[in-house]
């Protein structure tokens, strides 16, 4: 059994930074406290760096099947875990899609032979799998994924008889994108109409729209308080869209709940003139007004958890003309620092962000002794230095696709070590040949 002994950390965990050691044995972490000693445990000594539980992003597309030419599951989660994060949830619309429980098991499979972190994966709904859905065992999986807006394939679940059915026939977490089609589509015409294919990328807030967000978020929430299911609206990015959302109870209590992105987070649309295509994504970055209210959500709770929607694509895909650039970005190995950058400026405090991205999605989905440094949970851990900056460029890049849209940002944070069931996945600019990630499983 590997024993590693973690000395003189600034422990963040559960709303409080305390200075002590943790041990881990095997893949638990077996102590909590200070002084601690052990006669044959590795000795690290953090110097006063933070320990944190390992992040867990909830929202990420690996591209694994399919589209591995963009990325797939081993090299998006080596980037993961050079960014602190020690567990995943995958999006379904690969190639082909994640909508049957045979396509999920192929996923898993795929998954045991190449992850470098903890992984889940969503099975996707359509407007004719709902038996799959109601086949699918509570425990298999971290949750449904519906795409209420414009989508791969089929994956648009636009008959509003069978939407209703699938938040009525389980019980487990759906998640939703939601951004109304038709809107989307009236939008666009009216942009194509006036400047063809090659639409300047600053329209884009303007194709996807605050009115397309709130008229599909504000639809799903009503449909999820008349039928009781439980609903998780990803990656949220107007200030309109925070009213929908509650902070009077604790999130345990929340049946409907809310999650932000780190791209709509930092960017607004200034940046289209400058990152263009980079800063692509669906639901669009919008107003820094915009940006402002959802920190504001992020800060008084309304706002349940942060995420990635890391979602890599090459960057001739990402040249092509408005109509055929593909939106989304990759994200995983620089949510962490990019959030050390806010913490560091004084919006965000380190212990929420902990909540953030540790406690509340391990509470949402009910993972198995993960998100939290306790005795006896699953060793996850990410150290981080608050003081050793460095500059993101091409060479220290880990996602298949080689870039980034911080390319260029200098963050003051960086991730030392990521630790993954016990296990030192990533020290010191250095991946481990040996993959310790399993399969989560769920409390339910």
């Amino acid at each position: 059994m590997e024993r590693i002994l973690l000395k003189n950390a600034r422990m963040v965990n559960e709303g409080h930074i305390t200075e002590g050691d943790l041990l881990i044995e095997g893949d638990r972490i077996s102590r909590l406290g200070k002084d601690l000693s052990h006669e044959t445990a590795r000795v690290i000594d953090l110097e006063g760096n933070y320990l944190l539980p390992g992040l867990i992003d909830d929202q990420v597309h690996f591209r694994q099947p399919g589209l591995t030419h963009k990325g797939d599951i081993a090299s998006e989660s080596r980037a993961a875990v050079a960014g602190g994060i020690t567990s995943f949830m995958e999006q379904p619309n690969t190639v082909p899609q994640t909508t049957t429980l045979e396509k999920l098991e192929e996923k898993f499979e795929m998954a045991a032979q190449s992850a470098y972190a903890n992984y889940s994966f969503l099975l996707g709904g359509t407007n004719d799998n709902l038996e799959e859905i109601k086949r699918l065992d509570r425990k298999a999986c971290s949750g449904i994924k519906l795409f209420l807006g414009s989508s791969t394939g089929n994956m648009l679940v636009d008959d509003e008889v069978v939407l209703e059915r699938i938040f009525r026939s389980t019980e487990m977490v759906i998640s939703a994108h939601c951004e109304d089609e038709s809107t989307i589509r009236r939008n666009l015409a009216t942009y194509m109409e006036k400047y063809g294919d090659d639409i300047p990328m600053e329209y884009h807030p303007a194709i996807r729209s605050e009115e397309a967000c709130y008229l599909s978020s504000s639809r799903a929430i009503s449909l999820a308080r008349s039928t009781g299911a439980r609903l998780h609206v990803f990656h949220l990015s107007t200030a309109k869209e925070m009213d929908l959302f509650r902070n009077d109870i604790p999130l345990s209590e929340k049946k409907i709940t809310a999650e932000a992105c780190i791209h709509h987070l930092w960017f607004s649309e200034e940046d289209y003139r400058t990152k263009g295509s980079r800063i692509k994504w669906n639901p669009a970055v919008k107003t820094a007004a915009d940006r402002e209210k959802l920190w504001e959500a992020v800060l008084d709770d309304r706002i349940d958890i942060l995420a990635t929607d890391h979602a890599p694509h090459t960057l001739e895909e990402k040249q092509n003309p408005y109509t055929q650039c593909p939106s989304g970005g990759p994200l995983v190995q620089h949510v962490l620092p990019a959030l050390m950058e806010k913490c560091l400026d004084g919006v965000i405090p380190l212990p929420t962000i902990v909540q953030k991205m540790c406690h509340n999605p391990a509470i949402l989905f009910d993972l198995d002794q993960r998100g939290y440094l306790r005795e006896g949970y699953f060793a996850d851990l990410a150290v981080v230095s608050p003081n050793q900056p460095w500059r993101v460029s091409k060479d220290n890049i880990h996602y298949k696709c080689g870039w980034s849209p911080f390319e260029g940002n200098e963050f003051r944070s960086r991730v030392l070590y990521t630790f993954v069931n016990g296990h030192p996945a990533y020290q010191l600019g250095h991946f481990s040949k040996v993959r310790n990630a399993r399969r989560l499983t769920f409390d339910r």
